[in-house]
């Protein structure tokens, strides 16, 4: 059954309207298109709308990743690491003030580069 704006999974609930919408768009083609499991397609369709919904907004969008030497912060779409720690706890501490002042979104990477948590989207 295709989610509608009045009827989608209970995860969505608390996204934007904008990202929610494009969530309801995104997981009904990886259902009904490309036979995704629902459970699948709720997880990829939010992560991938909030993306979407992000990158149109002209934000800045800041990646907390692994690096040869612990952590790097890296603006998306930039080869340079902005800020390199030891640990991913000191490098967090470091980037949110900076990832604020740019009124950016902050994306926090797992060690497998799976997303952990976003910050500041909306």
């Amino acid at each position: 059954m295709p989610w509608s704006q009045k009827d989608y999974p209970h995860s969505w609930k608390n996204l934007d309207k904008h990202v929610r919408d494009k969530a309801i768009e995104i997981g009904n083609a990886l259902i009904e298109e490309q036979g995704y499991e629902e459970g699948r397609a709720i997880a990829i369709a939010t992560e991938q709308a909030k993306k979407t919904v992000n990158l149109s907004s002209n934000r800045p969008i800041f990646h907390i990743t692994t690096h040869v030497n612990g952590w790097q912060l890296k603006k998306e779409g930039q080869d340079r690491a902005v800020f390199v720690e030891n640990t991913k706890q000191s490098l967090a501490d470091k980037a949110k003030p900076h990832v604020t002042k740019q009124n950016g979104v902050l994306v926090i990477h797992r060690e497998d580069d799976t997303i952990e948590q976003t910050l500041y989207e909306s």
